[in-house]
């Protein structure tokens, strides 16, 4: 695969929710092997970039174009896109009524990963619960890693991952993150991530991570991710 070509780029992107523009003129660029986070405000638009993202309702694209390894994905479904290499853990999962973790591992054929990969998250108890059934808000983030760890994308997007997971178990879907993101892709290409944080926490699992600072749906500030939420810690968000 030609890694001159960027993993993903965003040419000019603007979303909506019915007739409501939520994200405006998004141009951002993400490198095979690079690690991207955003911040900003609750409502500035970060959640609602990425599932414009993946495709995923009611979030539309209305303008500009989504480019994954040089493809146009603007258009294509949610399954297409998923094929074509990229994964969203979302905050706000569905549940999945008479569909356990197994099965679900099984339909994405990775059931022979999904041992290994449950006990790392400590979630070797839940292969036989529905999806996200009965999951505390934590167990959803640490189940969203386990799907990720399964589908292993390309290009991996991340809402929130460490938010309402305890102080136990943030470091180990950090390091999660971190071991799937050094495991290389079948053409031997890097992954790479973008991932929204409010905390910050998950820096500390990120090689070298550039930061991007959304503010009432733009993109208003880029720059190294740790100098950033460190100036946002003593300045607050208009810094």
């Amino acid at each position: 695969m030609d890694t001159t070509t960027p993993l993903l780029a965003l040419d000019d992107v603007t979303v909506a929710v019915d007739d409501i523009t939520v994200c405006h003129n998004i141009t951002l660029t993400v490198n095979h092997g690079e690690n991207h986070v955003l911040i900003g405000a609750n409502g500035s638009g970060k959640s609602s970039l990425l599932n414009a993202l993946m495709g995923t309702g009611p979030f539309r694209v209305t303008g500009g174009r989504i480019l994954l390894n040089g493809q146009d994905i603007t258009e294509l479904p949610v399954d297409e896109r998923a094929r074509a290499g990229l994964g969203l853990a979302v905050q706000h999962p569905p549940k999945l009524h008479g569909i356990t973790v197994e099965k679900l591992a099984q339909a994405i054929r990775a059931g022979d990963r999904l041992p290994s990969a449950a006990e790392s998250l400590d979630l070797s108890q839940f292969l036989d619960r529905d999806v996200h059934c009965g999951f505390s808000g934590g167990e959803m983030r640490r189940f969203e890693m386990l799907k990720l760890h399964l589908q292993r994308p390309t290009m991996c997007l991340l809402d929130e991952p460490e938010s309402g997971v305890d102080l136990e178990h943030v470091s180990v879907v950090g390091r999660a993150l971190a071991e799937l993101l050094q495991t290389p892709c079948p053409d031997g290409s890097a992954r790479s991530a973008l991932v929204v944080t409010h905390t910050g926490f998950i820096l500390d699992h990120l090689d070298s991570p550039i930061a991007h600072l959304m503010s009432a749906g733009r993109l208003t500030d880029s720059g190294d991710a740790r100098d950033m939420l460190a100036r946002v810690r003593t300045d607050g968000w208009a810094a």
